[in-house]
């Protein structure tokens, strides 16, 4: 008999977090820990193969990565728009940004 894990997989949505602690043997996987948690079900706009990339503590990893004790699965979501392209647009638009975000406009 192989030893249990403990294991929490969170997905963060723009409004709240959903974290799912779950049990499983030695040896699974962010693919087993993130079926074992329910998430797919709930929200299945959630694509492991193709759209939403995952993470153990902020460290990008792949479906197949083992997890160990108390590791944290994340699953992070599709950002919306590029902020390269975003902060190119104001550049190219005049606007001015002042340090900590904001324009420097709105504090005039």
């Amino acid at each position: 008999m192989s030893a249990m894990i403990h294991v929490e997989v969170v997905y963060a949505l723009p409004q709240r977090q959903e974290l799912v602690e779950v049990r499983l043997p030695e040896g699974a996987t962010v693919r087993q820990a993130i079926e074992a948690s329910g998430l797919l079900e709930k929200y299945p706009d959630i694509d492991l193969d193709r759209r939403n990339k995952l993470g153990i503590y902020a460290k990008l990893v792949k479906p197949d990565t083992e997890v160990r004790d108390r590791d944290r699965v994340e699953i992070y979501r599709p950002l919306i728009a590029d902020p390269k392209a975003v902060r190119k647009k104001r550049a190219d638009e005049g606007k001015v940004m002042k340090k900590g975000g904001g324009t420097a406009e709105e504090d005039a």
